[in-house]
């Protein structure tokens, strides 16, 4: 999985792309169609902002996280995008299961025809 990180107002240090890697690579295992991830990671009002976004089976998905320190943000947006690839995934599983038809109940003239016929 390619993970794609940039920085707004923050240095992206060797240290960060490592933290970043290690974090997401459980998420790589589970979820193996998952091509790239777009990680931005910026700074504001001394406030760590990180949002995550991604393209799972045909459908845009987006987490954010954000705290005072960097790393519980990475955490936080991490299991944040966790939890909405699970949920989607569950409904793509929900999918491929058949629906039952629907019947409508006989009515009672229905049900007197059939015993006037036997």
């Amino acid at each position: 999985m390619k993970i794609n990180i940039s920085g707004h107002h923050v240095d992206v240090t060797d240290g960060i792309k490592e933290h970043l890697e290690a974090k997401f690579a459980k998420i790589a295992t589970h979820f193996p169609t998952l091509l790239s991830l777009d990680i931005i990671i910026s700074k504001e009002h001394g406030e760590y902002d990180v949002e995550i976004r991604t393209n799972y089976e045909g459908t845009s998905i987006a987490a954010k996280g954000s705290d005072s320190v960097m790393y519980p943000a990475i955490t936080s947006a991490a299991k944040k995008l966790d939890t909405v690839l699970k949920h989607r995934k569950g409904q793509l599983k929900a999918d491929l299961h058949e629906k039952p038809d629907v019947t409508e109940p006989e009515t009672a003239e229905e049900t007197e025809e059939e015993l006037k016929l036997n």
